[in-house]
This record gives C-alpha cells, sequence and structure tokens, in this order.
C-alpha cells in the first residue's frame, strides 16, 4: 500500500500508492466504523478509510485528475441525492467543521443513511424531494457554498438549477454535478447528453471549470464542477 499522504491538490484527502495510480483515503470522523464495506488502516495513531472511487463519484473524479473539489474542511454543502450515505460520509470526514445537508427521496435510502451518520454530527438528513427545494429550506440553518447533485432523472439538470438558483449566492456559490446520461435518455448518444446538458447550465448562467469524465470507474457518467455565475 504504501505510506499515507496528504492529497497535494485537496484538503482533507489523503493518498498512498504511486501518483498516477494511487489509493484515496479520508481521515475517519466515525473511528472504528465504516459505512460500505471500505477498509480502514491505521497509521501515525490516525485512522483512514479507503475511498473506492468504484462506488462514489466523488472519489472517482478525484481518482480522474478533477482539478477542483471546493471542499475544505469549514464547507457548507447540500448534498442533493444522498442515498444511504457513501460519498456523504466521505465529505463529513472531509468537511470536519462545516455540515451537510443531506436530502434523500427514498425513506428506505433515509433509514439507512440515518444509521450510517448517526455519529457524525455535520451531517444532517432530510427526506425531501430536490424537484422541490423550497419544501426543505426550513431544515437549512446556514448559507450554502456548495451543492452536490448526484440524482438520476430525466430532470437532473432542472433539479439543480432549480436548488442553484434557491441556495446559492451569485459569483460566490458552488457546484458539483454528476450527470448520468441514461437516466435522461438511454437511446442517444452520451455525448450528445452531455452537450445539451452543459447548453442548459450555461444558458441558466453557470459557469462550468472542470469536466470530468468518470467512464473508467462509472458508465456513461461526467462530473462536472462549476460556479454559479448570474440569473439570466
Amino acid at each position: 500500500m504504501g505510506r499515507i499522504r496528504r492529497h497535494p491538490k485537496f484538503d482533507g484527502v489523503f493518498i498512498s500508492g504511486p501518483n498516477d495510480n494511487f489509493r484515496l483515503y479520508t481521515v475517519n470522523l466515525d473511528t472504528n466504523r465504516t459505512i460500505y464495506g471500505e477498509k480502514l488502516f491505521e497509521e501515525n495513531g490516525i485512522q483512514y478509510r479507503e475511498w473506492n472511487p468504484y462506488r462514489s463519484k466523488l472519489g472517482a473524479s478525484i481518482r480522474a485528475n478533477a482539478r477542483k473539489i471546493f471542499l475544505d474542511r469549514n464547507s457548507r454543502l447540500l448534498y442533493l441525492g444522498a442515498s444511504s450515505g457513501t460519498t456523504v460520509s466521505h465529505c463529513s470526514d472531509i468537511i470536519t467543521n462545516g455540515i451537510i445537508y443531506a436530502v434523500e427521496f427514498s425513506a428506505r435510502s433515509l433509514r439507512e443513511l440515518v444509521q450510517n451518520c448517526a455519529d457524525r454530527p455535520n451531517v444532517i438528513p432530510i427526506l425531501a424531494d430536490a424537484n422541490h427545494p423550497y419544501e426543505y429550506a426550513p431544515y437549512i440553518y446556514d448559507r450554502i457554498d456548495v451543492i452536490f447533485q448526484d440524482v438520476a432523472q430525466p430532470n437532473q439538470t432542472e433539479i439543480l438549477i432549480k436548488n442553484i438558483y434557491r441556495y446559492l449566492k451569485p459569483k460566490e456559490g458552488k457546484f458539483i454535478y454528476a450527470i448520468k446520461s441514461r437516466s435522461i435518455d438511454t437511446t442517444v448518444n452520451p455525448n450528445e447528453i452531455f452537450e445539451k446538458e452543459i447548453n442548459k447550465l450555461e444558458a441558466a448562467g453557470m459557469q462550468i471549470m472542470d469536466n470530468v469524465s468518470i467512464e473508467k470507474f462509472q458508465n456513461d457518467h461526467i462530473v462536472l464542477f462549476g460556479r454559479y455565475l448570474e440569473h439570466p
């Protein structure tokens, strides 16, 4: 495995092995507990959780050399499509002084999320439909710095735009958007879908800062990193 060391670009992210084929880790905020069967490692009195890029689109983006992830220890993150908490938990490890509002539509997945994050005080699970961002506004008490969206719906881009307009501040707010082409249209070439969804975002006042293919880890996916410039 090799010595675990800080990632050269991202706070709270750690790697081991060669720089062109590294393994990925976060420091376990909930000591001795795993979320999805990931391996735990102790080194110099610190417990690390291996971050599996085949199970996490953000982890896959880092492995695919994303330039920025917008997250640090103080971030306030709105996570749409939290599921049972695989990526949420790694974000929780990174955002030690911030907070994560984790929105999930499925009651079953939310129960798993609550169980998995019961001892993670920086995660607030919310049962809600990301199509209706005003529904969960009463539960959000802080400004939002970053929206992470992983919602596999045909109108996933429109969902993101609605949440950006509701929760992000122009010229300051950032977003991370995992696009699953097959959730939008199974009959169209994925690259055509990606181009169309990017055009929608730019027309809505967003700037795409990075476009990361994670095809090696997740079929028919890209992850966009961008910021909200202005409402057109």
